[in-house]
C-alpha cells in the first residue's frame, strides 16, 4: 500500500494535553497535501505521527502498511523525510556539502553516490554556490533550502515540510514551486503545514483543514477556499485575490489573479 494512513489516531503529551483528537487522513504516494489551520489546530503533532516523531496513544499510524509503533523513528525517517520550520533546529555540520551529505554517508552509500545526490538535490535547490560553505553564515532563507536538500538526499518517498515559504522572496518561492514539481514527477508524496494561502491555493489541490485537535474538513482546495465556514472555524483567509474577488461580487472560488482577470472579463461582457 503506497500511503501514509492514520487511521483513529490521537496523541497526547505527557503532561496530559491531548493534541489531536480520532484523525483520519491518507496520503498517497506522488499526492500534495496542504495542512491550513491556526497555530495550535494540532497541525505539527499530526506530521509527526507521519514520519514516527510522535507515536499515537489510541488509533494507529501506517507508513506504506508498517505501523509505526513496531519501529524507530529512524527507520520511519528513511521513508517520510521530516523538514523542520526552523533550519537552525536541524542543521548541525561544518559545511553545506556536509550536511547534505550526512545522512547518505550514515547509509553507508558509496563516496561516488553520496557525491551524485549531493550534486542532484543542490543544483536543485539552486544552492551550489553554498556547498563550501558554514551553514550557519549563509542567509536564513538559503539555509531553508539546505535542510530541504538535506532530507531529498536519502530519496524518502515523503516529504513533510512545515512552512517552507516562512521568510521566504520571491525568488524562493519559485524555486519551492519548481521543487514540488520535480518531488511530483518522482512520486514522492509532499505533505506542507503552512499559513500562506497564497501558496496552498497556487501549489496543491488538496487541502486538510485543522481545528480544535480535529480535521474539519479534507477536499478540493476550490471548496475549501469557498467555504465560508471553514474558513471561520480554521480561522484561516481566502488567498488576498479570492478575498478581493468576494468583496466586488466575483465569487468565493478564485484562486489567482488569472482566474480573477477571467471572472472579471466574464462579468463584464455579460
Amino acid at each position: 500500500m503506497n500511503q501514509i494512513e492514520l487511521r483513529n489516531a490521537s496523541f497526547q503529551y505527557p503532561n496530559g494535553f491531548l493534541a489531536n483528537d480520532d484523525l483520519n487522513l491518507i496520503v498517497k504516494r506522488g499526492e500534495r497535501v496542504a495542512i491550513v489551520g491556526q497555530n495550535g489546530a494540532g497541525k505539527t503533532t499530526a506530521v509527526k505521527m507521519m514520519n514516527g516523531l510522535h507515536k499515537p496513544c489510541k488509533g494507529d499510524v501506517l507508513v506504506e502498511g508498517r505501523n509505526t509503533k513496531d519501529y524507530t523513528t529512524a527507520q520511519i525517517a528513511r521513508q517520510v523525510g521530516y523538514v523542520f520550520q526552523n533550519p537552525d533546529d536541524q542543521i548541525f555540520n561544518q559545511t553545506v556539502y556536509a550536511e547534505i551529505a550526512y545522512m547518505p554517508k550514515y547509509y553507508k552509500l558509496d563516496d561516488k553516490e553520496v557525491e551524485k545526490r549531493v550534486k542532484e538535490v543542490a543544483e536543485l535547490l539552486e544552492i551550489e554556490s553554498y556547498l563550501s560553505m558554514n551553514p550557519f553564515e549563509i542567509p536564513y532563507v538559503t539555509r531553508k533550502f539546505v535542510t530541504i536538500a538535506a532530507i531529498l538526499a536519502t530519496r524518502p518517498q515523503y516529504m513533510i515540510l512545515d512552512e517552507p515559504t516562512a521568510g521566504q522572496d520571491l525568488t524562493g518561492i519559485k524555486v519551492l514551486t519548481r521543487v514540488l514539481g520535480e518531488l511530483e514527477k518522482k512520486e514522492i508524496g509532499v505533505v506542507t503545514i503552512t499559513h500562506d494561502m497564497e501558496f496552498a491555493a497556487n501549489n496543491f489541490e488538496r487541502v486538510v483543514a485543522m481545528a480544535n485537535k480535529k480535521i474539519i474538513k479534507d477536499g478540493n482546495v476550490r471548496d475549501i477556499f469557498r467555504d465560508d465556514d471553514i474558513l471561520r472555524q480554521s480561522k484561516i483567509k481566502r488567498p488576498q485575490i479570492g478575498q478581493i474577488a468576494d468583496s466586488i461580487g466575483l465569487g468565493k472560488d478564485i484562486l489567482n489573479a488569472r482566474e480573477f482577470v477571467k471572472r472579471y472579463k466574464e462579468v463584464r461582457v455579460s
